[in-house]
């Protein structure tokens, strides 16, 4: 009987100590093929990039602090490289998908990103980030819920919807980059796309028929919160639905100062998310539409995305013409001050403790500052180049974390200038080696004649001032040093600047780069080093097991990769089976010691 007394005793030991090892962080899985498929977006048979055989790929949804595990294996025809726009990889720059930290995924393998999105919030995107690819498909959003222990300063939608547009054309990646590698522009995009689907025929004179559209159902009344990501070549972007106020409320991993807008500018690489009431009739559907910016309108009418609102009790299809954009597409001064608009709400709580809770960023002393101004395309050495300050980059053979990991020499230069080169430019792998736990001032200064966007990978980052004109000392008189929005890409209109500031707490080796396509592939990026001096390892995560090398590092022992998918996608998850496995061992032999 004491026997038989004991064992709920002991069983409720075990279920309390089985709970202990498994209170971690919950684990999320993907796994996705991406490869070739043949759609027709704007009616005419071409190759895009899916995963799992869909175009655009599946909306990767997780609460923050999830580890994320995705087994991706390449069954495109070249190398492959898939970089998650926004999520900052604290402590593991090895997983942010970019040359400078990652040695591509060889055709017919197998690679698994594992990392925890850490104390982020919002709305982000995924895409392959070499090779051009990315103008042929293979992105989808990223969803970063809060957890139920964070207040959220908007009441729980009735829905969440993710909205992709960017400029597409008819040509693949792999001739679009034969273009631009033999020194022509890309010309006009052939339209605009809508979640991978071309425009609603709202003009039978501008968009043929057999067009397959987007659209949206939604139920009369209710608040649906709209996530849109631009993630096309270069193309800055109007976007809004008719009849509808879109009123802000995050934009990339920042809660905003809450306003309406009837339309917004979304340029290449930035998102948004919106509450959107249903408040209107359904007497018919409504527009969503995304339209080209700082551009001929005669010319470009017929690059216009078109998706459909579509009301559950709608009597009758959208009709007329389409919303209005700004009034001059060319108004860039209503598109500046739109985006002076965007402020972070410093009332609202977030993943991570509201930055003015525990530091006010306008009174920081800076401890690095970089000028960054990019020209028109330049000729280097018989090349047509884009440039930073007179630097074009160009990724070595190693990437630049691996060679520091193996203590290797002359992989890259720590001689990126402070300011612009006033001599002939060139091209050269040179790194900006930043401050552990600094804050750095960068000024982007554009004097090319397009709208240039700018990302940093591993931040988010204050935009505290935008002007015409070049940037002087004085300017920093007009800083916003309160409630500058912070964010991880940030526009730049052509004979202006923009100033951000960044807390470079995030060691690891990070990508700067203008987010336009044909910019970036030129060579319009840089790297950030940031190494913490002390010796701890405390402030990185090691290299993982799984690593891929190339480069002077190509003759190492390679993991075992092939087009079979691992049955354990991360080694992490294997620990976790075999504890699982002991665990339940043990439950068995105890009861057997009552039987």
């Amino acid at each position: 009987m004491a026997s038989i007394r004991l064992f709920p005793l002991v069983l409720i030991h075990i279920c309390v100590f089985f709970t202990l090892c498994f209170a971690g962080d919950p684990f999320v899985y993907y796994d996705w093929e991406v490869s070739y498929i043949t759609a027709s977006p704007l009616g005419v048979p071409q190759q895009v990039i899916a995963i799992n055989k869909k175009f655009p790929g599946p909306v990767v949804n997780v609460t923050t602090n999830n580890n994320l595990v995705v087994n991706v294996s390449n069954a495109l025809d070249e190398e492959l490289l898939i970089t998650w726009n926004g999520i900052q990889h604290r402590r593991n720059s090895w997983q942010d998908g970019v040359l400078g930290t990652t040695c591509p995924i060889p055709v017919g393998w197998n690679f698994t990103y594992q990392f925890q999105v850490k104390d982020q919030i919002g709305s982000f995107f995924y895409f392959p980030s070499i090779k051009f690819q990315r103008a042929s498909g293979g992105f989808g959003g990223i969803i970063v819920n809060n957890r139920a222990v964070i207040a959220v300063p908007f009441g729980p939608p009735d829905g969440d919807i993710t909205i992709l547009i960017g400029d597409w054309y008819t040509r693949n990646h792999t001739a679009l980059r034969r273009a631009l590698s033999a020194g022509k522009d890309l010309g006009m995009p052939d339209g605009v796309l809508i979640n991978g689907k071309g425009p609603y025929q709202y003009n039978r004179t501008l968009v043929p028929d057999g067009i397959d559209y987007e659209t949206f159902n939604v139920e009369a009344g209710k608040t649906y919160r709209i996530r849109v990501h631009n993630v096309g070549i270069s193309t800055s972007l109007n976007f809004r639905i008719q009849g509808h106020n879109l009123l802000l409320v995050e934009t990339e991993g920042t809660y905003t100062v809450q306003q309406n807008y009837t339309n917004l500018d979304i340029h290449v690489g930035q998102s948004y998310s919106f509450l959107v009431t249903m408040d209107q009739n359904a007497s018919t559907d409504y527009y969503v539409v995304a339209s080209a910016r700082f551009v001929n309108e005669s010319l470009w009418k017929r690059v216009t995305g078109v998706g459909i609102l579509h009301y559950s009790n709608s009597k009758g299809k959208a009709a007329g013409p389409l919303p209005d954009s700004p009034n001059d597409f060319y108004d860039k001064t209503f598109s500046m001050n739109q985006a002076r608009s965007i402020r972070t709400n410093t009332s609202a709580g977030a993943a991570r403790p509201n930055p003015q809770g525990s530091f006010k960023y306008g009174s920081i002393n800076v401890t690095d500052f970089y000028l960054l101004k990019n020209e028109p395309p330049v000729m280097i050495n018989g090349q047509r180049r884009t440039i930073l300050s007179g630097v074009s980059y160009v990724n070595p053979d190693t990437p630049i974390r691996l060679a520091d990991w193996f203590r290797l020499k002359g992989v890259y230069t720590l001689d990126f200038p402070n300011r612009p080169l006033t001599g002939s430019p060139r091209m050269s792998s040179s790194v900006i080696n930043g401050t552990y736990r600094g804050f750095m001032e960068v000024i982007l200064q554009n004097n090319d004649t397009t709208i240039q966007t700018y990302h940093m990978d591993g931040y988010a980052f204050f935009v505290v001032g935008m002007d015409f004109g070049e940037w002087t000392d004085n300017s920093r008189s007009t800083y916003n040093k309160w409630d500058g929005v912070s964010r991880c890409t940030t526009q730049v209109f052509p004979g202006a600047w923009t100033a951000i500031l960044i807390s470079l707490d995030n060691v690891g080796v990070w990508n700067l780069r203008t987010q336009n396509l044909d910019s970036w592939y030129l060579g319009q990026e840089v790297y950030v080093r940031i190494v913490n001096p002390e010796a701890t390892n405390k402030t990185e995560l090691p290299i993982p097991e799984n690593a891929i090398f190339c480069g002077q590092l190509k003759d190492r022992k390679q993991p075992a990769h092939n087009t079979v998918k691992s049955s354990s996608p991360s080694v992490s998850d294997g620990r976790l089976s075999r504890q699982f496995f002991n665990l339940l061992m043990l439950l068995f032999a105890v009861i057997s010691m009552f039987r």
